[in-house]
């Protein structure tokens, strides 16, 4: 069914029982609405991965693409280029990748998993995919080495043994290096597993082996035998070559090095204890941590460079983690924030046996990756350009907002770029590889996270990028020094007392309104100007309601809302028994109106950026914590915020700082109530103090009355006292206030105006609506009282009330009133911002040119199902069951380029989208077979089809559920393979070709290959072809099947890329001495198809 015609289904109606009177759905029996959305112009994928690793385990570098590589626990792989040039994969086993290594300017990456399988990843395209996997049956895979410019790949074993990949058709060589063979009767045990392969950078031919024991051997491959072995009493960790190939140097358990002579057998030439405390007499220096890498990198013009990670001494306890670089005579210890997984040297060359030149180190941390820089003084680190800085605290909430106003990142980015750490390196980020997307999508996109410790930050999301903009630390505006007995509430947030709980944001003014888990909310302008702010202005509400007579609560478990058994005029009541906690105020005639953070008494400097203008606090009530805050919106145009909890909600207007209504959820029903109190015209008081009453909609004769917030900013204590039965108070207890929304709407059922609204969902699936009465803008609206009233109840809904939005007659989304952004601290020209203020615009404006017959509908979508109602006559037109079996977790009403839709995240883990107002499923996917707490908590949609959630403690997935950019995908993402030269080999220099001490190379084929070596034994690996495959290709995983000829289309525009640089390479190929004659003539068999189209 594509069209609606509400007339139809009344006549129907009609004829079925003409007894019955007809449903009045206004205007619309005449309208006719063509939803244009249909679900074709769905699609579900995923785009991007952004943030750090979780949980890395290994990495590479591909020292000509300038690409790094990281591998994690659970079988990721990120792939980062230059800034904006990232890469997600993942091995569909999950299993720990354990080693990476680049073929280096191939454009391919082998990774080794923890369950003995190696892969071979295809990365010239933008989707890189598995091309073979080879999985080991027998042995456990330990270590492995790929030497530059060769195709055979080294596999040590647990067991001790070598086995020979040739990575071109991914099958194993007969050629194998058995653990005994290699040691002999060098030792009686056995040796352990391999623990480090690698080539002499002078001779090709023989291969270094170090066994975890302590046993290294030089093997000779031509010869099938060991031509020295080197033994030491402890384990070793690692290896490394001087690139003279003369010397080697290893790492062991105990903290030392020992430097080796190729030559020289038995004992090392050098031993050190980096960390270790030399002793007078001569002795061995005391035992350290073991050193668990060791790198060996030299400079034409001056010393060597020995760089490790571990080896400090046992006795430096609760020391930070090092990673220690020895240059000559001098050692500098570089502490590092978290453990170090591993790291890398960078050099100027890809050849083992040229000077390497290093510039910089890149340290992957357990939650960091650091990059510093080698050839400045003092090794400063480069200044990390990735979004990497997601979990600096853990991320508690999200959201996300697609097509912002131009000109808000600028703003917020000119704020941010002083936030700015100083002493990072000068030079360039040095991992540069790779080409951004050719992306057309250019609207601004921007995600707000909020953080355990208070930080509030906006990253820009634009054209699936992430940069961070700018930081807010809420926790400024408290005192951090609480003393044990002024500890407030210690149940609901000891451990992170500053956390952010939900985030209430305006793009159009910059208003943000942040509500914590200590029951705040904090409200903040957008400022370009520095202020000094001599108070923080504060607001105390009291949201909990006391029992009079002693009958105990009831509900709720001690923190549901309490009403009075018997009305009491007059303000507020006393508590009968000693306060049960310290008071902060010295005139709180109340006991225990304790707010549970202490706002700082001393002026706050605000730099640039958000300024708090307000700060609300909910206090304890006679000895009862506050509720924590449920639900939060801001309305910039109408200067509102509203908040609410389990017990009720109030209404704050910021512009006069007062709370404008405090109210419990069941005085909200009015006449509309179960319990059928009767309803009283909302009073409003003018107080002697300049202060303002709130709304009672109990009996008359309670006055609630509360104090407004002075200048001397005295306790604010709200009274409630209202005739109730204990049913209610039951009903109370579990009715927490969950959504709310903001609108110009029919505040009452027949209204033939428009006029602002609040609409409130509740926990029990009750949407009630608040006329809202606003002065005239300018002056007034400084001075006279907001006017809100409940205006009863307009649906009920099966399960708690998830979102609210509103259409007008034609479908379309009715935009959100807002307020333009001015500068606030403006002093000086004071007209020029009473004009500003005066441009109220709301969105529409209730006037004689309204059509009185015009109409609005209000969709309501709660955690079970949907409901459209027709406004103003409050008339059911359309409900969809979304869910029986589970509930909804997160639902938004979204504006697609073809109209607007309801997307719906459950937590059995499906995404579906219906359309408006005819809830008609357009899209239901089954995404996340299993979700946990975070994704739930983070996951948020927003318009033009975007969504994101936390898929780890330290990464954000974006997902797309639109047709139009899954198609476009494939042009937005970056490459990763760029067409590179690769740099010349050493010059060997004409006495060394003279007298043979240049590089010795070997003919790995005819050793390795099948003629001389015979076929490896079939049970001990099987060869599995990947999926990315340039046959079976799918230019895009994971969600979309991309067509063969769009990838076939790709790779012929790179092809004639490809083709210039075949002939560079085939020349200097040829020409170069390290490759022998029958090299050449594979690399002409082969010259038309390279390895990748295998």
């Amino acid at each position: 069914m594509k069209k609606f015609n509400i007339r139809k289904v009344l006549d129907g109606l009609k004829e079925v029982s003409s007894s019955t009177p007809s449903v009045q759905v206004g205007p619309q029996e005449n309208h006719l609405i063509q939803e244009t959305i249909q679900s074709e112009h769905f699609q579900l994928c995923k785009t991007v991965r952004h943030g750090f690793p979780y949980q890395p385990s290994s990495m590479a570098f591909d020292p000509v693409q300038k690409i790094l590589a990281i591998g994690t626990q659970s079988g990721a792989l990120r792939l980062f280029g230059r800034p904006g040039v990232e890469c997600y994969c993942q091995h569909e086993t999950g299993a720990a990748v354990i080693q990476l290594q680049f073929l280096i300017n191939e454009g391919a990456l082998v990774s080794a998993l923890a369950d003995d399988s190696v892969h071979l990843w295809n990365l010239r395209q933008k989707r890189p995919a598995i091309l073979h996997s080879l999985k080991f049956n027998r042995e456990r895979i330990t270590f492995c080495h790929l030497p530059f410019q060769s195709k055979w790949l080294y596999i040590g074993t647990e067991r001790g043994n070598i086995h020979i990949v040739n990575v071109e058709s991914f099958t194993l060589s007969g050629y194998v290096i058995m653990w005994n063979k290699a040691i002999e009767l060098s030792s009686k045990a056995h040796p352990g597993p391999v623990v480090h392969i690698s080539d002499n950078p002078m001779d090709e031919g023989k291969l270094i082996i170090g066994f975890e024991s302590g046993i290294v051997v030089l093997w000779d491959l031509k010869s099938k035998k060991a031509d020295y072995r080197y033994t030491y009493d402890e384990a070793i960790h690692s290896v490394a070559w001087h690139h003279e190939g003369k010397q080697f140097i290893c790492s062991h358990s105990d903290g030392t090095l020992t430097i080796w002579n190729v030559r020289g057998q038995g004992k090392p030439i050098q031993t050190i204890t980096p960390h270790g405390k030399q002793p007078k007499d001569g002795k061995k220096p005391e035992p350290c941590k073991p050193i668990l890498k060791v790198e060996y990198k030299t400079t034409r013009n001056g010393e060597p460079f020995i760089i490790l990670s571990g080896g400090l001494s046992y006795d430096t306890v609760g020391r930070r983690p090092c990673l220690t670089v020895m240059h000559g005579k001098s050692t500098a210890v570089l502490e590092m924030d978290y453990p170090i997984v591993d790291f890398l040297t960078l050099c100027e060359t890809p050849y083992p046996n040229d000077f390497q030149e290093p510039y910089a180190v890149v340290v992957l941390l357990e939650k960091d990756l650091v990059v510093i820089d080698l050839a400045q003084n003092g090794y400063p680190i480069f200044e990390n350009p990735y979004p990497l800085t997601i979990h600096e605290s853990p991320v508690t909430c999200c959201e996300y907002f697609a097509d912002c106003p131009v000109d808000l990142i600028p703003a917020l980015y000119s704020v941010g770029s002083r936030q700015k750490r100083q002493g990072y390196s000068k030079k360039e980020w040095p991992i540069s590889g790779g080409n951004w997307g050719q992306g057309t999508q250019s609207y601004p996109e921007i995600i707000i996270t909020g953080h355990a410790d208070g930080t509030v930050k906006f990253w820009d999301a634009s054209a699936i990028m992430l940069q961070v903009l700018y930081k807010l630390k809420t926790a400024k505006v408290f005192d951090r020094n609480r003393s044990k007995e002024d500890k407030g509430s210690t149940e609901t947030s000891d451990d992170d007392p500053f956390a952010i709980q939900i985030m209430a944001w305006c793009p159009e003014s910059r208003m943000l309104c942040v509500a914590g888990v200590s029951a705040n909310v904090i409200i903040y302008r957008f400022s370009k100007l520095e202020v000094t702010t001599e108070v923080v202005q504060l607001l105390e509400v009291r949201m909990q309601y006391e029992l009079n007579d002693m009958e105990s609560p009831e509900g709720g478990g001690g923190g549901g809302e309490h009403s009075s058994a018997h009305p009491t005029p007059g303000a507020s009541p006393q508590t009968s028994g000693p306060p049960s906690h310290p008071s902060t105020s010295s005139n709180n005639s109340d006991g225990g109106n304790i707010p549970c953070l202490k706002v700082r008494s001393t002026p706050l400097k605000q730099s640039p950026g958000y300024q708090v203008d307000l700060v609300v606090q909910l206090v304890w009530v006679s000895g009862e914590p506050p509720q924590q805050i449920t639900s939060l919106a801001l309305n910039s145009s109408y200067g509102l915020v509203v908040f609410g909890n389990s017990n009720g909600l109030a209404v704050v207007d910021y512009v006069q700082k007062t709370v404008v209504l405090n109210l419990g959820t069941v005085e909200l029903y009015g006449s509309n109530d179960p319990y059928q109190r009767q309803p009283r015209s909302p009073r409003k008081t003018r107080q002697p103090s300049g202060g303002l009453c709130d709304i009672n909609e109990g009996s008359a004769t309670s006055e609630d009355r509360c104090k407004s917030p002075t200048s001397d900013h005295r306790d604010n204590s709200f009274s409630r006292s209202r005739s109730s039965s204990v049913t209610s108070i039951d009903k109370e207890a579990k009715e927490a206030v969950s959504s709310f929304h903001f609108s110009e709407s029919f505040a009452r059922k027949g209204d033939s105006t428009l006029t602002p609204c609040l609409y409130v969902g509740t926990s029990l699936g009750t949407v009630l609506a608040l006329a809202i009465t606003l002065p005239p803008a300018g002056e007034q609206r400084q001075l006279q009282p907001v006017i809100i009233a409940p205006t009863g109840m307009l649906v009920r809904v099966k399960g708690s009330i998830m979102r609210m939005a509103f259409l007008d007659s034609t479908g379309a989304l009715v935009p959100h009133a807002f307020e333009p952004w001015f500068e606030p601290n403006v002093t000086a020209d004071g007209e020029e911002r009473e004009k500003v203020r005066k441009r109220r615009p709301v969105s529409v404006s209730p006037s004689t040119s309204q059509d009185l017959n015009e109409s609005q509908y209000a969709v309501v979508c709660s955690e079970k199902q949907a409901k459209v109602i027709s406004l103003p006559s409050q008339t059911c037109i359309y409900k969809h069951s979304i869910t029986e079996t589970s509930f909804i977790l997160r639902a938004d009403v979204v504006q697609m380029s073809q109209g607007a839709c309801v997307a719906c995240f459950c937590a059995n883990g499906h995404i579906m989208t219906l359309s408006v107002p005819g809830l008609r499923p357009l899209m239901d996917v089954n995404y996340l077979p299993l979700t946990d707490m975070r994704i739930a908590r983070t996951f948020c949609f927003t318009n033009l089809g975007q969504a994101m959630y936390l898929c780890s403690p330290t990464e954000i997935q974006r997902i797309t559920y639109s047709q139009d950019i899954c198609e476009n995908l494939q042009e937005m993402l970056g490459e990763l393979f760029t067409p590179v030269e690769t740099p010349e080999a050493p010059n060997r220099g004409f006495f060394k070709g003279l007298f043979g001490g240049g590089a010795q190379s070997l003919d790995r084929e005819e050793l390795f290959g099948e003629i001389a070596a015979g076929k490896a034994s079939r049970s001990l690996a099987q060869h599995i072809p990947g999926p990315g495959g340039i046959e079976g290709m799918k230019g895009a995983a994971s969600g979309i099947v991309g067509d063969l000829a769009r990838a076939r289309i790709a790779l012929d525009e790179r092809g004639q890329k490809l083709g210039e640089l075949d002939e560079r390479t085939a020349a200097m190929m040829a020409s170069a001495d390290s490759f022998s004659k029958h090299a050449h003539d594979m690399m002409l068999k082969c010259k038309d198809k390279k390895w990748y189209q295998f």
